[in-house]
């Protein structure tokens, strides 16, 4: 199959792995191209490039097509010394761009409205839109429910807490994740489908978190259900999502999210609307993300949403709703509130809604597995019958035949090293090796 295929596709790690088994299958090819190459380790790039034998002396590739994006996050190196000093994060794409080996840089986004590009095209030069972002309903129509396709909400402390740390690393944030799900379940009520929703962090304490809150309030009600993704930005990167709420987690500093590559991954993984929550005041004050906090800065610091417009909608983002006026969310006490007495004012509206979908699915599936008509079956006759039970007995004794040769087995075998065993002599315990008791990780 792989001398005939046109095209091969595979990972750096499984080309690495499983190279000299590939060698050996003798196939042969001209180009290769790496997708997220400056997401490889520069050893990792020349691994796919090596598959084949070389002829009279000369490897017969003849082009290498790299594609990647140096302006977000490098290649995941855990060992400090190893990223930091050994350089070992850049990979071999940032290198050749760094040398200024000639390259080709995209000048067109078509993932994301417009508006959501702003934040993150300062980065990028000459970075446009693509005509369908100005041509198409989908990204000059308003989010339902909200005032704006993009917030940066400030949030502050949750039972006077801001972010904790129950362990060293390991950041957590409880009034942001309650206001994350909240929102979450306000969009669901609305008429969002819950695969067009990611909730993002920044630290796996507080995706760990997000995740508990949402299993406990979400995942067990089929008429809000689980969101599509819950992860941290760095697991992310690559993917993109309709709608995404990105928790930034910490208080007191900046943290991580100083990296300006992480900025552009988090901003960017959004197509249609992006809601940030954090401490606006933390954030707003970091030099190196002013370009983006500037954009913020235009819009109210608190979440401001339309409860009375139902998803989807005709009405355009730059427009205002001619049918009441916006409510704005204080706080994350606020929000939970909010979100649980619309809750129960929707719910005779969302179970019609949901028994209705139900109907129609099992309707759906009726009509593709049509149930068997009994009396259209073959009837069994009784000579089939008896040759049926017959194999059925035959198959039980030759299961029961092989417990029992088993069972013998093993009896002999033990009499055998009672035999051999010297008189007088007593049977010794083999050394048995004790291992040490797991450790639990910090």
């Amino acid at each position: 199959m792989i001398k005939e295929a046109k095209i091969i596709a595979m990972t750096c790690t499984h080309a690495a792995l499983r190279r000299n088994e590939l060698v050996k299958l003798g196939f042969k090819y001209d180009n290769i191209v790496m997708e997220e190459a400056a997401q490889i380790l520069e050893v990792e790039t020349f691994i796919p490039l090596l598959l084949q034998n070389p002829e009279d002396g000369h490897n017969r590739l003849k082009r290498s097509i790299m594609i990647g994006d140096h302006h977000q996050l490098p290649p995941v190196v855990q060992n400090q010394a190893f990223q930091k000093y050994s350089n070992m994060e850049q990979s071999l794409f940032a290198r050749l761009v760094r040398l200024s080996v000639p390259n080709v840089e995209l000048d067109r986004q078509g993932r994301a409205r417009a508006q959501i590009a702003e934040l993150y095209q300062w980065r990028y030069k000459g970075l446009g839109n693509l005509p369908h972002v100005d041509e198409l309903p989908q990204f000059q129509n308003a989010n339902a429910g909200f005032a704006f396709p993009f917030q940066l909400i400030d949030v502050p402390d949750f039972n006077e807490q801001g972010e904790s740390q129950p362990s060293p690393h390991f950041y957590q944030n409880l009034g942001e994740a309650e206001y994350a799900v909240a929102l979450y379940t306000y969009m669901r009520i609305l008429g969002y489908p819950s695969e067009k929703i990611s909730i993002l962090t920044t630290y796996n304490g507080q995706a760990q978190l997000i995740r508990d809150v949402c299993q406990r309030r979400c995942e067990a009600n089929p008429l809000i259900g689980m969101p599509a993704k819950v992860s941290t930005v760095d697991k992310y990167q690559g993917q993109q999502n309709d709608y995404i709420i990105l928790s930034l987690v910490r208080t007191r500093n900046i943290g991580h999210i100083r990296d300006v590559r992480r900025l552009v991954v988090a901003l960017s993984r959004a197509r249609l609307g992006l809601y940030v929550l954090g401490r606006s005041k933390v954030f707003m004050d970091c030099l190196e993300l002013t370009p983006a906090m500037r954009i913020f800065a235009k819009l109210p610091r608190k979440l401001v949403i339309l409860p009375f417009e139902a998803h989807p909608t005709q009405r355009k983002w730059n427009e205002r709703s001619q049918d009441g006026d916006p409510m704005e969310i204080e706080d994350t006490i606020h929000m939970t509130h909010f979100v649980r007495e619309f809750y129960m004012s929707n719910l005779p509206a969302m179970t019609e809604a949901y028994e209705a979908a139900m109907a129609e699915y099992l309707e759906a599936q009726r009509i593709l597995n049509p149930p068997v008509d009994e009396t259209q079956m073959d009837v069994e006759t009784e000579e089939e019958r008896r040759r049926r039970e017959a194999m059925e007995r035959k198959k039980k004794q030759e299961m029961d035949d092989k417990k029992e040769a088993d069972i013998h087995f093993e009896d002999m075998d033990h009499e055998m090293q009672e035999q051999e065993a010297p008189a007088g002599s007593s049977a010794q315990a083999p050394p048995t090796i004790q291992e040490p008791p797991a450790q639990e990780n910090p």
